[in-house]
């Protein structure tokens, strides 16, 4: 099974960009590299380095252009990645050893990074553990020390604050990592600007729901809801997670039963998108019917062609400097 890392992030007008690492150290998991580290901008991979490779390489075009400032960057990132790589496997025995557990397949993780409000100039960020898909330690930000939530995370959540560790993934946070951030979205601007989306509404038949679908925006952080006279609907709606396309974009989609609903009333309804930094669009419902006789509900602007995107993110990720033994 795959183990990964959730992360809620609620919609807000205000335009916050991320840059988060993940690092997974794995033991007897087929077909993967035992350790493997990426990087993300606003959701979108930058870099990857697995044990196979045992070289950070970039993701992004534009990410191969940051040497024409930082020439060692590529060499500097793979060393801390090998060192990173060889603490992971430490911790990973660490951990066993405390929880009491045999040889087998099993996860140690971690999830760095920080996020920045170019509005507020607000900055959060994080820094945590888990291991065989729990967690296992983590850093307040606000208090400057440790949560353990398992017994076995106690004595290393101790230690860090003993030796000033929480001291020290603070001032990263804050400092280093939101440079590196503004560095990021400086180099690849024109791939990481706010998009607008292509939104259409689909039928497959007159029984079946109505699908509101917007492709091609960016960021990730959007919402896609139907409403009816303007009020936001719950009932009758499957909402779809939000999937990457392939070019880096984002896709949404919302299903909406009609089977009930007069045909003169369908122009009550509507799809409503919201992107940050963006203005809200209202798509209304419009019955029409097509050569096929198949009902399909056309948007008050561009249609937008499905595009499936079959992508499927292992997250992983670590922070930039010196190794962490638990």
């Amino acid at each position: 099974d795959r183990v990964t890392f959730g992360l809620k992030c609620s919609f807000s007008s205000t335009v916050t960009h991320s840059l988060l690492y993940f690092d997974t150290s794995s033991t007897q998991v087929p077909n993967f590299p035992q350790f493997v580290s990426v990087a993300y901008v606003n959701g979108l991979q930058i870099t990857h380095y697995d044990s196979n490779t045992k070289r950070e390489m970039p993701k992004q075009e534009w990410m191969k252009k940051i040497t024409d400032e930082d020439h060692e960057y590529w060499d500097r990132n793979t060393q801390i990645a090998l060192n990173t790589e060889q603490a992971s496997k430490g911790n990973t025995e660490t951990a066993k050893q405390r929880l009491n557990l045999t040889d087998g397949l099993h996860m140690w993780q971690r999830m760095s990074g920080c996020e920045w409000d170019d509005e507020t100039n607000e900055i959060n960020g994080y820094f945590q553990y888990a291991f065989d898909g729990e967690d296992f330690i983590a850093l307040d930000l606000k208090t400057e020390t440790f949560v353990a939530p398992r017994p076995e995370a106690v004595v290393t959540k101790h230690r860090w604050e003993r030796i000033g560790e929480a001291v020290r993934q603070k001032d990263y946070i804050t400092h280093e990592c939101v440079d590196y951030l503004k560095k990021y979205l400086r180099n690849g601007e024109s791939v990481l600007m706010r998009k607008a989306p292509l939104v259409s509404f689909l039928q497959k038949s007159p029984s079946s729901p109505v699908t509101c679908h917007a492709t091609g925006f960016y960021p990730d952080r959007a919402m896609l809801f139907w409403t009816k006279d303007g009020e936001e609907l719950y009932e009758g709606v499957d909402y779809w997670e939000i999937l990457p396309n392939h070019d880096g974009t984002f896709q949404k989609s919302a299903d909406l039963d009609l089977t009930s609903v007069p045909h003169q009333d369908w122009e009550r309804y509507e799809c409503v998108f919201q992107l940050s930094g963006v203005p809200d669009k209202n798509y209304r419902l419009e019955r029409t019917k097509d050569h096929t006789n198949t009902y399909i509900g056309i948007a008050l602007g561009a249609l937008g062609l499905l595009a499936v995107a079959g992508v499927v993110t292992f997250f992983i990720m670590r922070r930039r400097g010196e190794k962490n033994n638990v």
